[in-house]
């Protein structure tokens, strides 16, 4: 059957806003307009970029890059602070345009979110116009520009959100998905990363289409149970409703540092002094309801290379954190460290007031 054959057809719209930190940085700074500017990195070459903004991109500068890196990259890159507080008032700003044409609404990050546009009346029930006018009322509400993909699959929409790049929007009509699909790179499916993407190169797997040659069973004694999720996302399978509400699975904290550390007894202090305190503060309105359920260490070496190392727990402990440390210390074999990071993780139970053994 065809999808245009299915009566539960959704109408799905993932809006993703252009280089978010850095626009907003350019809207509030316009001396920076036309010049290639990143948000993030430290302007001592120590760090790294957050975004940065199309002019940027084009001397191969991009996100998650080091700074050093993206310096020697584009010499003129002009690298700005981040400002946490502005990006999420912004976001706020934009949550509210969203929420004029529906409330089924799914945040992905403070700049991207799906919206299922399935049941609106506006525009004649138009999901394509319906997103014209969402990204129009962004730019009218904070003077930035969003781009869109429309689509029956959740999937396909945040594809072809990309395509249009900067300022634009694509519409996959249900018609249309089987063949956009045929020739579709791999790497263009969420979840396909780098390694992945050479994995299934190695195997002869470039497309969707290559997919589609390929079975089920071999797929899934390859991949596990991403070969299903494959094998699905290439035959133009994915039921995936918007999500309302997601629950957090995380809290953590993490800090790069000015020069790399090869000292275990300095990181057992930077945890006990820094690290510690501020991960008990920010996991406390979530420990008031959620149990915890694991204790965590993030370490990132000088290489970028990065390991965690987790354990079952259910407290924040500076004994087992340092087990942690120690064991994640031991996977560098002597590189010295430029990131560190605790986190707990978070059970989907919730708890009341007198399981956690507080006075009523």
């Amino acid at each position: 059957m065809e999808l245009s054959e299915n009566p539960q057809l959704k109408k799905i719209i993932h809006v993703d806003m252009d280089a978010f930190f850095v626009s907003v940085e350019i809207r509030d700074n316009p001396a920076l307009a036309n010049k290639p500017v990143a948000v993030g990195g430290k302007s001592d070459r120590r760090g790294v970029l957050s975004t940065c903004n199309y002019i940027a991109r084009q001397y191969g500068v991009s996100s998650a890059m080091p700074t050093s890196v993206a310096l020697r990259k584009c010499p003129d890159l002009v690298v700005v602070p981040g400002r946490m507080q502005v990006y999420k008032e912004t976001s706020q700003i934009i949550r509210g345009v969203f929420e004029q044409y529906t409330d089924k609404i799914e945040p992905l990050s403070l700049d991207e979110a799906y919206l299922d546009v399935t049941e609106s009346p506006l525009h004649q029930g138009s999901a394509t116009l319906i997103a014209e006018d969402i990204r129009h009322k962004i730019f009218e509400a904070t003077g930035l520009t969003a781009s869109a993909g429309i689509a029956p699959l959740k999937f396909v929409a945040k594809v072809a959100s990309d395509l249009n790049k900067p300022n634009g929007q694509c519409t996959i009509a249900p018609e249309q998905i089987y063949d956009f699909l045929e020739s579709l790179s791999l790497k263009k499916i969420p979840g396909v990363g780098k390694v992945t993407f050479e994995k299934l190169k190695a195997l002869g797997f470039v497309t969707c289409g290559d997919i589609r040659q390929s079975t089920l069973p071999y797929l899934s004694s390859k991949f596990g149970k991403y070969g299903n999720v494959l094998w699905q996302r290439a035959h133009g399978i994915d039921n995936r409703d918007v999500q309302v509400s997601r629950i957090r699975k995380s809290v953590g904290v993490e800090r790069t540092f000015e020069q790399d550390i090869d000292n275990a007894l300095d990181l057992k202090s930077i945890i006990n002094d820094k690290l510690m305190p501020e991960l008990k503060r920010r996991s406390e309105p979530y420990l008031s309801t959620r149990r915890m359920n694991k204790l965590g260490v993030k370490v990132k070496f000088n290489d970028f290379q990065q390991t965690t190392k987790e354990q079952k727990a259910t407290e924040i402990s500076f004994v087992l954190l340092e087990q942690l440390l120690e064991e994640a210390i031991e996977r560098g074999k002597g590189k010295s460290i430029r990131l560190l990071g605790v986190h707990i993780g978070l059970s989907d139970e919730e708890v009341n007031e007198q399981q956690l053994g507080f006075d009523l």
